[in-house]
């Protein structure tokens, strides 16, 4: 047992006893390894002897049985060349090399004339060399076991076994403590005081991952919080059991059993009960092999010079103040400046120190009483003070340390909505705050109720507003003193830090972190008691704070604050300022730089040459290199040296990272950086060699702090140190840094308590780092570089690009014609697993159109060329209208807020989803059918699956013969209720007040039928079988016209009437029809008939060409001679004309043996009989509706009560009060008037109820249709008039097609409609794959009522024309008496007739005909039991064959697609889509504002890429009512095409995706 590393003879007997028995339980197979190990190392811990560094020695632990030690060192440990020998290794910058090449507007021209010469190529990534290589070798801290912290378990690992001494030499804490005694060689990462050493660190299994922690230092374990913003890492777990290690094979079959149940999950969490199938959608791009890869070595933390020791360093900072304001109260503090850029008061250290102390008082004393004081230490206060009044915040914020309380500098809200918008509530309530300081103008200013008092901002806790101007302040007692502790780790102060999302956090910096970094920023920039400094930056946060508001007040400084309202004014102000007062130090950013820049030709005697120190606050962004070149190049002729020029690094977290220190005169300026573009993309430094148009010059940030640590981390996943060449985020150690985010235990832990690890995932040390949300890398002579932020990155395919580098080339695209100031806002938005690029800038009020998309197009191609990233959405918005930042930057979050969400308003957008969305999956290649019909009939036999068919009920046999003569011809059942049941009411026609203006009994409708005849027969001059058109508004009219027709032995052809004021639209349809149907006369009422001859129609068809127009209002009492008796019941009775959805009119020949089974279907299915009431709210012209509304009642008996829809558009409650006035049980209506109802009246629900209307009769309400049914109307429906007492089982919908009218009707006696989720990506595919409620991507679907009486369906393959198995998709045929005989046209097109009405399956039934619906749908037999007590078979009807789009390989529904748009936003009222030579075109009706018309266009696309993985080609957007809509309420997406095609829909806009 010695070879385990533990002398086994100095342990206790009963732990030597326990081992044994260990030893003997896995020989015997009764023990898994992992389970050995676990129980062996439990037993040893407190016996293993323990390194320095609290690590278990790699001697220690001996591997598990079947591991080897690879003696090997690893691939990252082994000696890399320095660089590619046939590279020239060039430093960047220098002598030589180019030091002015950035993303600038050279580059931009050079990249869009490259555009105008060739087709785009992507430049292939060349491995380069890096551009800084370390001449030492990485030292690696010795490779430890670590233990899994959520298992409790040791997993052991494979580790080279060192000597104890190099394990001590390469502890992380001994090489980042160790002083620096050598010079650093110039090309060398950091001070090393070791001799370069490579320590074997051989591969480590998946396990070493599971712990990061050493065993012996595992840290407390603390309450879990719930602000964590981090989830859990799911799946890092290796199990030991899994495949991957041999499990002993004496384990005894007991337990691998055991193991193997456990392996199997029970049930899987919530979270991951729908799997994201992005795996199976997505397109993955294959990796490409010139991707570069960092080959450096892992990098050394990099220390700061350390912090110097002053002897009179005071021990907090208010004990400086209260030094100067005692021994130098006539010393300036902080000139303050007025609008126009003169000096409007000076603060002397004296007063600044007094008034402090005042307010100090004031707070502690004078608020609230002495036993109940209002502010206790270390309460948090809130600052709310304008930039333009920095003297009362200096006051403000040194009277809070005085009096030990937290002061929060916030921004004035300047309305409730900002205050909102910049989530200053959350941070108040973070910090629990209830107190807020201002001044009286400020306090003035603020937004009040009207009755003055402060309005409650949006998500603020409630405040008490205190006003701290002088007079309201109280002298201090001589007895009372502040009391000024020396600097501890008690908060100090807060500061606010704006996170990518939007939220804002409170940083805390602790006394002592504040003393610290005044300190250190006095070391680093040399600050000398009584210098003079001008600060352009806000004084309420950051730099503006830290070097103008605190270190200034240490090393007595006199600060000018130029505010953000002169600089607007005057940009040359804080020029004039440094001239003035000739001042040492300028605290500036890129922003003045540049305005003073544009307006310096006014000013010719400025001299610069007093500043030592100019400091660029935003010196990492990577347009500042061409701010600070272009800054000097203007103003070095008025005495600015070069090498004063000091960019700087900050974050709100680690405050200061780095500042250049200012050189000596006439020494080199520090080299920059020329970068690959295309490295940086892979977070790879590579010197740019190749083409200098995508090459970004970056200048260095100086050296980190003094008394600070740095390590470059990667910056997603753990925070594992990366290798020289690599771009990693930089993390750092100080006293100088924030302490945490103020009361979010969570989220601080993540950025402020960071312990790097190295590449085998083991900890460097015990110190914890902060994250600064800068990603840079270190350069020679550890100088800083930053490219970029965590919050500006942008990860698209793969690749990381800035979003302030876009900008910068957006920016050189000369946007002095198109954007408004500069103002550009660049943001990605996630769209089908990849995030997308989007660009806003604002344009100028004087752009022309052409001028812009010449701008944009011109973006476009640079972008492309120099970051080879394409854009997803570029948009030009009106100036000024982008939210602001406080001191009038653009809040990008809100910007990207508003774009999701519809609210941005563009004037100008172009959308390019074609070139950026690569990762869309491949369409799909059909594969020719090569398995017959009978072979897939056999193969669902031989699955278990039976043919998809359903039967309605039998329809019975009819034996009585006078119910026979009574049933045969409706002709004859009128007139035999007109004889047996004279006064019996059959029809009551309602207006719009609900009173009935008409009546017909059955006497009276067969006299009025009479009268007709009569005239047609004296008048008309016509032959038995004529066609006669009947066209008249929905009534009792059309009813007795019908019978007339009957009774006369002509074809009455129902039309719908010409709309008076849309006879340009409207009357061609009725031309055509009567002229296809070759109508030899029409009947109407008078006024129809002067329209039909009217000058308004005149206009639209030829008038003088009418057949003969009889108008039936005033008919002479005649009888005719006699009425006509069909002799077969197989004759014609009746033609229906209909325009289908796909604009095409066909007209169906109906008999009489039909008309009267499809009546004797009805009756059954609904049990209608005499006494029973149903009411109507249809159009009576065709289908079902005019079945239901002319020849229903005759059939049955029943009385129909009519409604006609049109009525709805004057009374909107009229349906609905009329079931509940007349009680009516059974009631039919269309999803147009269903819509009506549930858009106008569901807020008025609680008044309908308070007027009485009660729905609790209603037992089935039926919406006839021939479609998909629309479950979410149906069900909001349901849901809104639930109230009033509607049942939520009375809704159903009915299905019937051209071919047959009637197929399905929810009657009264069989089981509810069902509802089932089917998977959308299968139904593309032409599959049915049912899914649970709530997936992803899946459909409801409702089944579209029960099949009549006498009617067949089965699923019929439409292409092989096989009958299909059960839950197949499939188009539906049909086989029943009443269809109907065929279509009625004037050619006689025999083969679709044939096809259509008559067609035979190609193998199962050979002799049955069948009607073909044209309709795609599947049969799934459901546990519901039908009248009979069978199982229920329920037909789910997808929608119309004829208008599934085919994109892609795929088949789509247009009616999905329509949905996911009309979700889109809430100003879409309505949206058809079609498709236009293999693109998409997407119509949207706009029911919002015009400015709102742009911002649909990208929300469309998103929306059809997200749910339908299909690319939007063009995006309509029109005014309400321009996609046509037949009477059924079924759109005309043909009509509607054809419209687009000809240019006639007068578009509010239409986007062209590119």
């Amino acid at each position: 047992m010695a070879d385990r590393g533990v002398d086994l003879s100095a342990l206790p007997k009963e732990v030597r006893d326990q081992l044994a028995e260990l030893d003997l339980e896995l020989s015997e197979g009764d023990i898994t390894q992992k389970g050995y190990e676990k129980k062996r190392a439990k037993l040893l811990a407190s016996h293993i002897p323990h390194l320095p560094n609290g690590s278990v020695s790699a001697r220690c632990l001996q591997l598990s049985p079947g591991h080897k030690v690879d003696p090997s060192p690893s691939p990252e440990a082994r000696a890399l060349p320095l660089q590619p020998p046939d590279t020239p290794c060039t430093r960047s910058g220098g002598q030589g090399g180019p030091t002015d090449l950035t993303t600038s507007t050279e580059a931009v021209q050079a990249a869009l004339a490259k555009h105008k010469e060739e087709i785009v190529r992507y430049p292939r990534q060349q491995r380069g060399s890096s551009a800084f290589v370390s001449l030492i070798d990485t030292c690696t801290p010795p490779d430890i076991t670590s233990a899994s912290e959520d298992e409790g378990s040791l997993s052991a690992q494979k580790g080279g076994s060192q000597a104890r001494s190099a394990a001590q030499t390469c502890r992380p804490d001994y090489w980042i403590n160790v002083p620096s005694k050598t010079p650093p060689h110039p090309l060398c990462f950091s001070p090393s005081p070791i001799e370069p050493r490579i320590t074997t660190a051989p591969t480590q299994p998946a396990t070493s991952l599971i712990g990061r922690h050493s065993p012996t230092h595992t840290r407390k374990q603390c309450p879990p919080d719930v602000t964590s913003s981090t989830p859990r890492r799911r799946g890092s777990r290796v199990d030991a059991t899994s495949g991957s290690v041999p499990v002993n094979s004496r384990v005894s079959t007991k337990i691998q059993q055991l193991l193997n149940t456990l392996k199997r999950p029970k049930r899987p969490p919530l979270s991951e009960f729908f799997l994201d199938d992005s795996e199976e959608i997505v397109e993955v791009p294959q990796p490409d092999p010139n991707t570069p890869k960092p080959e450096g070595r892992q990098i050394i933390p990099v220390k700061g010079e350390p912090l110097g020791v002053v002897s009179n360093w005071p021990p907090a900072l208010q004990a400086a103040l209260a030094r100067w304001g005692a021994t130098q109260a006539k010393s300036p503090a902080l000139t303050a400046l007025d609008i126009t850029g003169k000096p409007l008061y000076t603060l002397t250290y004296g007063k600044l120190w007094s008034r402090s102390l005042k307010l100090a008082y004031t707070l502690l004393n004078k608020l609230g009483t002495k036993t109940e004081p209002v502010l206790q230490p270390g309460d948090r206060v809130a600052l709310v003070y304008p930039n333009s009044d920095p003297g009362m915040f200096w006051v403000a914020f040194y009277g809070c340390l005085l009096a030990e309380v937290i002061p929060v500098p916030i921004e004035v809200p300047l309305s409730r909505q900002d205050a909102g918008s910049q989530q200053i509530g959350f941070l108040l309530g973070s910090c629990g705050v209830s107190l807020a300081l201002t001044s009286e103008v400020c306090l003035k200013g603020l937004p009040k109720t009207p009755n003055g008092e402060i309005i409650q901002f949006k998500g603020w806790p409630r405040m008490k507003w205190v006003v701290t101007d002088t007079k309201y302040l109280t002298k201090p007692s001589k007895d009372w003193q502040p009391h000024i502790p020396t600097a501890n780790t008690d908060t100090a102060y807060i500061e606010y830090k704006a996170s990518k999302e939007g939220t804002v956090m409170g940083v805390a910096v602790s006394k002592i972190s504040m003393l610290t970094h005044c300190q250190a920023l006095t070391q680093a920039c040399n600050y000398c008691e009584g210098e003079t400094l001008v600060n352009v930056l806000d004084c309420k946060k950051d730099m503006g704070l830290w070097h103008g508001v605190l270190t200034s007040v240490m090393n007595r400084i006199h600060t000018i604050t130029v505010p953000y309202a002169v600089m607007k004014a005057c940009p040359m102000s804080w020029v004039q300022r440094v001239h003035i007062h000739k001042a040492r130090v300028a605290l500036v950013k890129c922003r003045d730089l540049h305005w003073a820049m544009m307006a310096h030709k006014d000013q010719r005697d400025t001299n610069l040459s007093s500043i030592r120190m100019l400091i660029v606050a935003d010196g990492a962004n990577p347009w500042s290199v061409s701010s600070c070149d272009a800054f000097l190049n203007v103003f070095q002729s008025h005495g600015l040296k070069p090498e004063v020029i000091c960019p700087c690094a900050t974050s709100p977290e680690a405050l200061t990272v780095a500042i250049r220190r200012p050189g000596a005169r006439g020494a080199p300026l520090p080299a920059r950086a020329i970068l690959s573009m295309g490295g940086l993309s892979h977070g790879v430094i590579r010197v740019n060699t190749e083409d200098k148009n995508s090459a970004l010059t970056v200048q260095d940030v100086g050296h980190i702090m003094p008394g600070a640590l740095m390590c470059i981390v990667k910056p997603d996943g753990p925070p594992q140190l990366c290798k020289t060449d690599e771009i990693g985020e930089i993390v750092i150690n100080s006293r100088a840094g924030g302490t945490m985010y103020y009361g979010l235990p969570g989220v601080t832990k993540n950025t402020f308590e960071v312990i790097p690890v190295n590449q085998a995932g083991t900890p460097i040390g015990e110190i914890t780092f902060t994250r600064t949300g800068l990603l840079g890398f270190v350069g020679p002579g550890s100088l800083v570089f930053v490219v970029g932020k965590i919050e500006g990155l942008l990860m698209v395919s793969g690749r990381r690009h800035n979003a302030d580098d876009l900008v910068a080339t957006a920016l050189a695209v000369e946007p002095v014609k198109t954007v408004y100031r500069g103002r550009i806002a660049v943001f990605s938005v996630t769209v089908f697993y990849d995030e997308r690029i989007v660009i806003v800038a604002e344009q100028r009020p004087d752009a022309s159109e052409e001028d812009s998309f010449q701008w944009m197009s011109r973006v476009l191609q640079a972008i492309d060329s120099i970051h080879q990233v394409g854009l997803y959405c570029l948009a030009l918005v009106p100036a000024n209208t982008l939210p602001k930042t406080p001191l009038g930057g653009i809040h990008i979050c809100e910007t990207k807020q508003n774009f999701l969400e519809g609210n941005l308003h563009p004037c100008n957008i172009l959308m390019c989803p074609h070139t950026c969305v690569t990762n869309l999956p491949k369409p799909r290649q059909k594969q020719p059918v090569d398995v017959g019909p009978a072979s897939m009939l056999v193969g669902n036999l031989v699955a278990g699956k039976r043919i998809a068919q359903a039967t309605g009920r039998e329809l019975g046999v009819v034996e009585d013969q006078d119910l026979i003569r009574k049933h045969q011809f409706l002709s004859e059942a009128l007139q035999w209720r007109a004889q047996t049941d004279p006064d019996h009411v059959l029809y009551v026609l309602l207006n719009a007040k609900g009173v009935a203006v008409c009546t017909a009994t059955c006497a009276q409708l067969h006299k009025r039928a009479e009268k007709i005849t009569a005239t047609l027969m004296e008048r008309g001059g016509l032959n038995t079988g004529d066609n006669v058109v009947l066209l008249y508004p929905p009534g009792i009219d059309l009813i007795a016209a019908f019978y007339g027709c009957l009774y006369a032995g002509v074809i009455p052809v129902t039309v719908r009437p010409p709309h008076p004021q849309n006879l340009a639209a409207t009357l061609p349809t009725v031309r055509m029809i009567i002229d296809v149907s070759k109508a030899a006369c029409i009947l109407t009422t008078q006024p129809l008939m002067r329209i039909l001859r009217s000058r308004e129609a005149a206009a639209s068809v030829n008038v003088k060409t009418w057949p003969t127009i009889i108008d039936t209002d005033d008919l002479p009492r005649k009888r005719p001679p006699h009425i006509y008796k069909p002799p077969t019941a197989e004759m014609l009775a009746y033609l229906d004309f209909s325009v289908s959805t796909t604009g095409m009119l066909t007209g169906v020949k109906m008999s009489h043996a039909a008309v009267s089974t499809l009546c004797r279907s009805i009756k059954l299915q609904c049990e209608l009989y005499s006494s029973r009431q149903i009411a109507i709210c249809l159009d009576p012209y065709c289908g079902l509706g005019f079945v239901l509304w002319c020849l229903s009642s005759v059939y049955s008996g029943h009385q129909s009560i009519l409604i006609p829809p049109l009525e709805l558009e004057s009374s909107l409650p009229l349906w609905l009060s009329t079931l509940s006035q007349y009680k009516i049980r059974d009631t039919f209506c269309s999803y147009s008037v269903m819509e009506l109802c549930t858009k106008g009246l569901g807020t008025q629900t609680e008044m309908l109820k308070a007027r009485g209307l009660n729905l609790s009769c209603v037992r089935s309400c039926v919406v006839i249709a021939e479609e998909r049914p629309r479950l979410a109307l149906t069900q909001s429906f349901s849901k809104l008039f639930k109230d009033l007492g509607l049942s939520p089982r009375a809704v159903s919908t009915a299905f019937g097609s051209r071919v047959n009218l009637a197929i399905c009707l929810q009657g009264t006696a069989g089981p509810d409609p069902s509802t089932v989720y089917v998977d959308m990506k299968s139904l593309r595919h032409d599959r049915v794959r049912l899914v649970e409620r709530g997936a992803p991507q899946s459909l409801p679907l409702m089944e579209s009522g029960t099949i009549l009486p006498g009617v067949r369906v089965i699923i019929v393959n439409p292409e092989t024309r096989g009958p299909l198995g059960d839950s197949h998709l499939g188009e539906i045929w049909v086989n029943s008496p009443h269809s109907a005989s065929g279509y009625y046209t004037i050619y006689g097109e025999e083969s679709l007739q044939a096809d259509h009405f008559n067609t035979r399956l190609s193998f199962g039934e050979p002799h049955t005909l069948w009607a073909r619906t044209g309709y795609l749908g599947f049969i799934k037999r459901t546990e519901l039991l039908d009248a009979s007590g069978d199982r229920h078979d329920a037909l789910f009807v997808v929608g119309s064959l004829d208008e599934t789009l085919e994109l892609r390989g795929l088949r789509y529904h247009p009616i999905d697609i329509e949905t996911s748009v009309s979700r889109a936003h809430r100003s879409i009222a309505e949206s058809a889509v079609f498709t236009w030579t293999n693109l998409l075109v997407v119509v949207a009706e706009l029911s919002g504002s015009e400015q709102e018309a742009l911002d649909l266009v990208p929300l469309v696309t998103n929306v059809v890429l997200e749910e339908h993985h299909l690319i939007v080609g063009v995006v309509v957007i029109v005014d309400p009512g321009v996609i046509p809509i037949n009477s059924r309420g079924e759109k005309q997406r043909m009509h509607l095409r054809d419209s687009f095609l000809a240019d006639q829909l007068d578009p509010i806009y239409v986007a062209y995706n590119m």
